[in-house]
């Protein structure tokens, strides 16, 4: 394995660092109003603590109108009066500094909400009107029958148009997800500045840093051309747009101030070089980025609700292609496979059936936590939560890009092409991600003592929570606890050491090795089928570091490893 170039890595205290992401609203009711909040994350930190985290990332917490769940922000330095007010936040931000972790906000800065006071502003006139330039105005095209059409054929993440038409004004306004949430106008000077005032209210108040939504988005070719892509047209012009690093840089001249903490969501990017530039560690741009290339890999040829099959050695193809950008070229991978935004891992990438959910997931905790860059859990991926069940009625679903997406085509489409969209959403939804915590056995799982909680609760919760898990060091729970912490004790090798595919044409198993620069090396097979098999292997383990299944190191040094199904294990070499 070549060592020069990862050698030299700077070491920094988040290289090092774990992240769990709450989805406020669904991790823990204080008050039984149904619906998530601060003082509820508060009394969980010690939760978070025995699990090994030691940052903890919340989505917007901000003024919303909750059009996309706090996506869509009308007020950045208020906090929304369901999860609570800044108080809360400054309990929460000091429980979790005196027990050695740190804070992590969710800032969206490419759009705000059709609410906010800057757009009630901006869309008053089109002349003498100082808020005007803040967000993307254009006038109409007609057709040649004389009919108003958008400025271009631009689409929306959550599909239509990417315009909206303003009557008052005679104008559109640019809008790449809903037409609540129009875009802001990066050009304008003034509004970087209250961008970077934003950041700074919060890093003053004690904040260690910032995960930016869709932070690849904010530069946009100001020609703004039609586009000929068959989806999503236009992301090509905006993705990664002209002057993105001039402004990624002055946002990282912020964070180094304060050596903060950056991961900014960096999705319908393909050009490494577009990449690499946004974290290299000679660039004083970003920590790290969320790629979106995993999270595309069952995404068919119309898009994220179409069905596309894969096999495990795309899954290899990608993993290697990032862990080698990021080591060879002196940057850094944000590692994850689960957020607020995708379905549960445990039903995305293994087996969620009863027989192996829970090998499933805990062979994602290996798989995952042992790659090259800063692990990231969402809340419930600790437990092996799954997706909703496939009987769920769709009145259930409160995707807005799911039902948009069903709007569209429920009218045209015949009854087997509505079922298959049906099957999709159950695999895809956001709404996955999205179900209530599941603390416990009681009723609402423990996520709140109200009756009607904002969304339903998986109906798995009696197998699957976290007070049986916690009191069983066999769980899913104590398979993460242990990967985070070999994580931490090995970091010469976990952290900074070199990564390598080993058996790469193996349809099976994902098996790889990671190296330290002064030789020390260790061995992490993971396989992902749901039956038991023998993998040759003449090497010697040391040590055992993580076996969910209880092998020793006598069960691997005799010249193969066999391995049950979705099992998973990590040795020190």
């Amino acid at each position: 394995m070549e060592t020069a170039a990862f050698a030299k890595q700077p070491r920094t205290w988040w290289k090092e660092s774990s992240v769990y992401q709450i989805y406020p609203a669904s991790f823990q009711d204080s008050t039984g109003s149904g619906v998530g909040d601060l003082q509820g994350i508060v009394s969980r930190v010690d939760y978070l603590k025995d699990l090994g985290v030691d940052i903890v990332w919340l989505s917007p917490i901000f003024e919303s109108p909750q059009i996309d769940m706090g996506y869509d922000i009308s007020d950045y330095k208020t906090i929304d009066p369901r999860y609570g007010d800044l108080a809360d936040v400054d309990r929460l931000r000091d429980e979790l500094h005196r027990r050695g972790m740190k804070l992590v906000l969710d800032l969206v800065m490419n759009h705000t909400s059709d609410q906010h006071q800057w757009f009630r502003e901006s869309r008053k006139s089109k002349h003498d009107n100082p808020f005007r330039d803040w967000y993307i105005w254009r006038p109409p095209r007609f057709d040649a029958a004389g009919n108003r059409q958008p400025p271009n054929n631009w689409e929306s993440h959550f599909q239509g148009s990417a315009w909206e038409w303003d009557e008052t004004t005679g104008e559109y306004y640019l809008h790449l997800f809903c037409k609540e949430q129009p875009d802001l106008n990066w050009e304008n000077a003034a509004v970087r500045a209250a961008a970077h005032d934003v950041m700074r209210f919060w890093l003053d108040r004690g904040a260690d840093g910032f995960r930016i939504d869709v932070i690849n988005f904010i530069s946009k070719d100001q020609r703004f051309p039609d586009s000929n892509q068959p989806v999503l047209a236009g992301h090509e012009f905006y993705a990664s747009g002209p002057r993105l690093h001039e402004y990624l840089a002055e946002l990282g001249a912020i964070l180094r101030e304060y050596d903060a903490f950056s991961v900014g969501e960096m999705p319908c990017v393909h050009d490494e070089a577009e990449l690499i530039k946004a974290v290299g560690a000679d660039r004083g741009e970003l920590s790290m980025i969320f790629h979106f290339e995993l999270m595309d890999i069952d995404h068919g040829p119309k898009g994220k609700f179409s069905p596309q099959a894969w096999p495990l050695s795309k899954l290899k193809t990608t993993v290697n292609k990032w862990q080698r950008l990021m080591l060879d070229r002196n940057g850094w991978n944000a590692l994850y496979l689960e957020n607020h935004d995708q379905p549960r891992s445990v039903s995305r990438f293994v087996h969620d059936d009863a027989a192996h959910r829970a090998a499933s997931a805990k062979l994602i905790a290996l798989f995952l936590g042992f790659q090259a860059g800063t692990p990231f859990v969402y809340q419930g991926q600790e437990l092996g939560m799954t997706n909703v069940p496939k009987d769920w009625p769709f009145e259930e679903y409160k995707d807005v890009d799911c039902l948009n997406h069903w709007s569209l085509h429920k009218d045209s489409a015949d009854s087997a092409t509505r079922a298959a969209l049906k099957a999709q959403y159950q695999k895809k939804s956001r709404d996955n991600a999205r179900t209530p915590m599941q603390w416990d056995a009681g009723p609402q799982a423990g996520f709140t003592t109200g009756r009607d909680p904002w969304m339903r609760v998986n109906d798995n919760y009696v197998d699957i929570n976290a007070a049986t898990q916690t009191s069983d060091q066999d769980s899913v729970y104590h398979t993460w606890r242990r990967v985070l912490e070999q994580r931490k004790a090995l970091k010469d090798v976990f952290v900074y050491g070199d990564f390598a595919l080993v058996d790469e044409p193996n349809e099976r198993v994902f098996a790889y090795r990671r190296q330290a620069a002064d030789g020390q090396a260790a061995l992490i097979v993971a396989n992902f089928s749901a039956e038991s098999l023998s993998w040759p292997w003449q090497g010697k383990a040391r040590r055992v570091l993580v076996s969910p299944a209880g092998k020793t190191v006598e069960d691997v040094n005799g010249g193969e490893i066999r391995l049950g199904a979705c099992e998973a294990i990590a040795l020190l070499l």
